[in-house]
């Protein structure tokens, strides 16, 4: 199974980690796809060139094996719509599961995503919650998909909404560039080689 973990990493941080390494554990992943978003449709542009975005991912993952970062994102034209990445990745691995991981914002504002229903087509969606997280009512289409069942993510490729609680680190990229901003030291919310990169590369003070 392959797991797929999408955003902008503006920049990563402990938070996009431990969740990226315990979904592998806990599905017992064959890799983790990090996969850096070019251009959100529902978000602001990052502040950050993709390329180094891209390099503070490398930098962050280095020395962890299965954690793999995709660059498919980064190298297409236009919007960075999450069925068009789905489909590339379906195609690529026809007898694979996908597991799409998502956050309950994401979650949230599910159904203004470009061809949102469709993603079911080509892969599973886990929404990764805090421990504890309450499930509200949600739409009938979505209460169609939803199982409780972790093996049935194993033995179909694709179609199911799961929800996975994690350990949530309250840790956010946009709290970091105002820490950074404000000449505030970001130690202990990222690893020490992005930040070092951050410094000599100037990111994030204005």
């Amino acid at each position: 199974m392959i797991g797929i973990y999408g955003g902008t990493f503006d920049p990563v941080h402990y938070g996009h980690l431990r969740t990226a390494l315990e979904v592998k554990e806990k599905f017992l992943l064959d890799e983790v796809r990090l996969i850096p978003c070019a251009q959100p449709a529902h978000k602001a542009l990052p502040l950050t060139l993709p390329e180094m975005r891209l390099a503070m991912l490398e930098l962050a993952v280095k020395n962890q094996p299965g954690l793999v970062i995709d660059r498919r994102e980064l190298v297409r034209d236009g919007y960075s719509y999450m069925i068009d990445t789905l489909k590339s990745l379906r195609s690529e691995t026809p007898r694979q599961s996908l597991l799409l991981f998502i956050g309950t914002d994401a979650f949230k504002g599910l159904a203004d995503w470009y061809q949102w229903q469709q993603l079911f087509d080509y892969a599973h969606i886990v929404v990764i919650t805090r421990p504890g997280y309450q499930l509200k009512q949600i739409p009938d289409f979505l209460s169609s998909k939803l199982t409780e069942d972790r093996e049935k993510l194993i033995r179909d490729r694709l179609g199911y909404l799961f929800f996975q609680s994690v350990t949530q680190l309250d840790i956010s990229a946009t709290a970091i560039r105002a820490t950074i901003e404000a000449g505030l030291n970001p130690g202990f919310l990222l690893p020490d080689n992005v930040i070092n990169y951050i410094k000599n590369n100037k990111l994030y003070l204005t």
